[in-house]
């Protein structure tokens, strides 16, 4: 009887506790005016970084966090905090994000959801954070084994993430049936941003520091524009925002003895095929690759085997067989090798090293002219090392 009144009054403790911690998430959201969140496949983080700089240039006092390759705080005065994680992430994180920004008295809070499960990502969005805007950024296929191996499945499960009575931004391409009929059950609107969306200030885009896809420049354009805000001003903050950790990059360096120009380029996060692809035709938009041999370099993760599974089907279909060589890293490698059909142009490699430095010498044994060296697959372990080096011994080219 006594270990029953004990469990029994543990248990009513512990509703209790949730549902007090409930009413204080829920009291901290109430007490910021607006709160937009970002999900999609590809492009959060950017896309969270854009609509805070313009909402800061307007003069909105904005507390932001994105999730990318490092997390990130970007407090009100546009400075950056990393944010320190202890263990497997969760979104537990944003009841603390929640309660800073009610305890700095913010306007807006910019969050890049952090979900990949469809359950997690419905109470992220819908109990915890209830967004007053919603973006979209786009569907790909990524997380499969979370998400579903369809676009539909992926679509379905960012459908999730719509709150009753938001407002809803997705590119026209990208708009999926299941997002328009989630929307009207719910009393939320969908506003499509077209690809021909602010034509004329895409145009400015080359002021940017960094590299930027078109399409998030026009999310976050229709967002500010939206809540009220100039769009030259927008684009003016858009211009002064930090890029993300794991935004494109690419650098020169001489290397080697006789030194040869070599040029690496950063485009782990962009995590899958097709995403990488779109990264490869701004390069050579460029004219980066001509007159260069190009080299692919493919990281992996062990968590991350569907991702490994992708790249494996989307080789052995013949994609990016313009490569002379591509080089293997991390978990799953010498596997993968050994799944790869022979292509007549390309030469596989499996390196085992894990030092950049270490990479970069044996990657000179195989290629002793001028190249241009692409990292792909995962900006995890190896990946964020190796931008960490070229960002060190390289001088950073503008894209």
């Amino acid at each position: 009887m006594r270990e029953l009144l004990v469990t029994g009054g543990c248990a009513a403790f512990l509703v209790l506790y949730l549902l007090v911690e409930r009413l204080l998430l829920a009291q901290n959201a109430r007490s910021i005016p607006l709160r937009i969140c970002v999900t999609g496949t590809r492009g959060k983080s950017s896309v969270t970084r854009l609509i805070a700089a313009s909402l800061r240039d307007a003069g909105f006092s904005v507390l932001a966090k994105t999730t990318g390759a490092k997390p990130v705080l970007i407090l009100p005065d546009g400075s950056e905090k990393e944010i320190a994680r202890r263990g497997t992430p969760t979104i537990l994180e944003e009841k603390k994000i929640v309660k800073i920004g009610a305890k700095l008295g913010v306007q807006a809070l910019v969050l890049e959801l952090m979900s990949i499960h469809p359950e997690s990502i419905f109470v992220e969005s819908v109990h915890m954070l209830r967004p007053h805007v919603l973006v979209i950024t786009n569907v790909r296929q990524d997380h499969l084994a979370q998400m579903g191996t369809s676009r539909e499945d992926i679509a379905r499960c960012f459908a999730s993430s719509i709150p009753e009575r938001c407002t809803v931004f997705i590119p026209q391409e990208e708009c999926l049936p299941i997002f328009q009929k989630t929307a009207e059950k719910l009393g939320s609107k969908i506003i499509h941003v077209h690809s021909e969306t602010f034509e004329e200030y895409i145009q400015s885009k080359e002021k940017f520091s960094s590299f930027e896809f078109e399409q998030n420049i026009r999310l976050a354009l229709a967002v500010s524009n939206f809540l009220g805000v100039n769009k030259e001003v927008a684009m003016e903050g858009m211009e002064k925002a930090l890029p993300d950790f794991g935004n494109l990059k690419v650098w020169t360096a001489e290397i080697g003895t006789p030194s040869c120009s070599w040029y690496f380029v950063s485009g782990f996060a962009a995590n899958d095929p097709e995403s990488t692809r779109l990264i490869l035709e701004r390069l050579r938009e460029k004219r980066l690759f001509v007159g260069r041999k190009m080299i692919g370099l493919l990281n992996f993760r062990g968590d991350r085997g569907d991702r490994t599974l992708q790249w494996l089907e989307a080789m052995n279909e013949g994609a990016f067989s313009e490569f002379h060589r591509f080089v293997f890293v991390g978990e799953h490698a010498a596997a993968f090798k050994k799944r790869l059909k022979l292509m007549d142009k390309t030469e596989f490699y499996v390196l085992k090293k894990r030092d950049p430095g270490e990479i970069l010498k044996q990657l000179q044994v195989i290629e002793n002219e001028e190249a241009v060296l692409v990292g792909m697959g995962n900006m995890g372990g190896i990946g964020e090392n190796l931008v960490d080096y070229w960002d060190n011994i390289g001088k950073r080219y503008d894209i």
